[in-house]
């Protein structure tokens, strides 16, 4: 069975488990089905409809982030925030429906303001209703909330801001710049992470407050994707809203939306309005890295080339904001660097492939995510199951570590098991590469799963792709580790 089967297979299966929850919701049978437009996640969204109900229903393997979203909304419901409603949950958690708000975002709302850079009066008082509403959810939905509800992490801290920091030289800044000192670079990613993990989690933190994420239903703001929040600052979430790529808010309008958003939070909390507005421009130089280390990996990795329209946008706020940072963060060499890169305008997409060019794309996974999407649309490949090897992860040492970390490598470098699962794979890995490429195919997927898509199956993908690319010089070779957000191309053919 090759994945292109697996795929249409789980497709079916996806709508058929959608269909079942609906219809016990609904106690109808269901007569219409709309897909909606796919965002950067990889949750897929249904319009669902009966004779006299309709809901929109979510599907996703990745269930603990579908308990996320759950739990919050019914912890915001409750508290009567303008949240959708949860209607229904599937047995296993992979399905669940919600209130159908309608098509019209916010940011479709302002579409003609974002166009001119001139926002009309009801495009502005659109905009003050959603940030004073920012403050509501805030603040009140923090009451009595358990954090540990919250996915992938409880909290805002050191930790998630090195990752995002990670994410954008990883995913966005090599891929675009080869001649960066990587000591002094890391150095001021210390700097920055220190600067900001200083301010108290005083807050729910949507952590992805954006025009997109706020539907307009009913005269109103409804809050929607807040499954990634956690307790954190609140800067970070006006950062978001402020500075987000395509909104294309003048200075004017920033500030006044700004000023709108400490009156609004002063209620629920004591704010000082100067030290918020100084430190708010390193949070929105964090969150235009992150948001531009996200563009790579779904324009360079995942070859979803619409995600890379919004960089110019965000190397623009980018270039505004290093003017703004506030004067006790010394950030020299990353300052330098992103300028060095603003200066490039555009960074350009990766060259198309010539068509003889074969693209073998090794990746590792989590099982409990689902098999990684075959970014080609042509199906073929393999897929082999590191589980049956033993988990370094089970270890105190390794816990932390991935199948990258030098001693996670030795160790499953002296595993017997794991030589004899790539030596078979390489065999089979290996036939298919010398045929596609004798039949000029350009693309070929291989992945290694495991249980948490940290160790075993990030050793295992790093291994074949760094040999595969020694082997076949004549082809692209590309490593992705999706669960730790790690992508590269080993050998560029021009």
């Amino acid at each position: 069975m090759n994945i292109l089967h697996i795929f249409a297979t789980s497709y079916f299966i996806m709508l058929h488990k959608l269909v079942d929850t609906f219809e016990l919701w609904s106690g109808e049978r269901l007569v219409s089905s709309q897909e909606l437009t796919q965002a950067g996640s990889n949750r897929r969204y249904f319009r669902l409809a009966s004779a006299t109900k309709a809901a929109v229903g979510c599907h996703s393997s990745n269930i603990s982030e579908n308990k996320a979203f759950i739990d919050l909304a019914q912890h915001f419901a409750a508290k009567q925030l303008p949240v959708p409603r949860v209607l229904a949950v599937s047995e296993r958690g992979e399905c669940y429906l919600q209130q159908d708000l309608g098509d019209v975002s916010l940011f479709g709302l302002i579409a003609a303001g974002r166009e001119a850079g001139q926002f009309s009066p009801d495009e502005k008082a659109a905009l003050l209703t959603a940030i004073a509403a920012l403050a509501k959810i805030q603040y009140e939905g923090a009451q009595g909330l358990d954090y540990t509800l919250c996915y992938p992490q409880a909290k805002f801290g050191r930790d998630t801001i090195a990752w995002d920091l990670s994410y954008f030289k990883y995913c966005f800044l090599k891929p675009n710049m080869e001649d960066v000192d990587e000591a002094k670079l890391e150095a001021d990613f210390g700097r920055l992470v220190e600067y900001l993990a200083a301010e108290k989690n005083s807050c729910f933190m949507y952590r992805d407050f954006q025009s997109r994420n706020v539907m307009w239903h009913e005269g109103k703001p409804y809050f929607i994707d807040f499954q990634g929040g956690r307790k954190g600052v609140p800067h970070y979430d006006v950062a978001s809203f402020l500075y987000q790529a395509k909104a294309n808010f003048p200075d004017a309008l920033r500030k006044e939306l700004l000023r709108a958003y400490l009156q609004a939070a002063a209620r629920y909390a004591k704010v000082d309005a100067a030290a918020f507005e100084q430190k708010l421009p390193a949070y929105a130089l964090l969150r235009t890295l992150q948001v531009l280390g996200a563009y790579g990996f779904r324009g360079y990795f995942e070859r979803k080339e619409h995600f890379l329209q919004s960089v110019p946008f965000a190397l623009e706020n980018m270039g505004r904001l290093l003017t703004q940072l506030p004067a006790g963060l010394e950030v020299s060499y990353l300052a330098g660097t992103l300028l060095r890169l603003i200066a490039q305008k555009r960074p350009a997409a990766r060259q198309q492939q010539q068509p003889d060019v074969l693209r073998v794309q090794v990746c590792s996974f989590s099982y409990r995510c689902g098999i990684p999407d075959d970014s080609s649309g042509n199906g073929g490949g393999f897929i082999f199951d590191c589980r049956s090897i033993f988990n370094p992860g089970r270890q105190e040492e390794f816990r932390l570590l991935t199948g990258l970390d030098a001693p996670v490598a030795q160790f499953l470098d002296g595993n017997r098991q794991m030589a004899e699962l790539l030596q078979h794979a390489s065999s089979l890995v290996d036939a298919a590469v010398e045929r596609y490429l004798a039949r000029g195919f350009r693309h070929l997927m291989v992945g290694f799963g495991c249980t948490g898509g940290q160790h075993r199956s990030v050793y295992a993908a790093q291994r074949m792709a760094e040999r595969l690319n020694q082997k076949y010089p004549q082809a692209e070779v590309e490593v992705r580790h999706r669960e730790q957000r790690i992508a590269a191309i080993l050998k560029n053919i021009p």
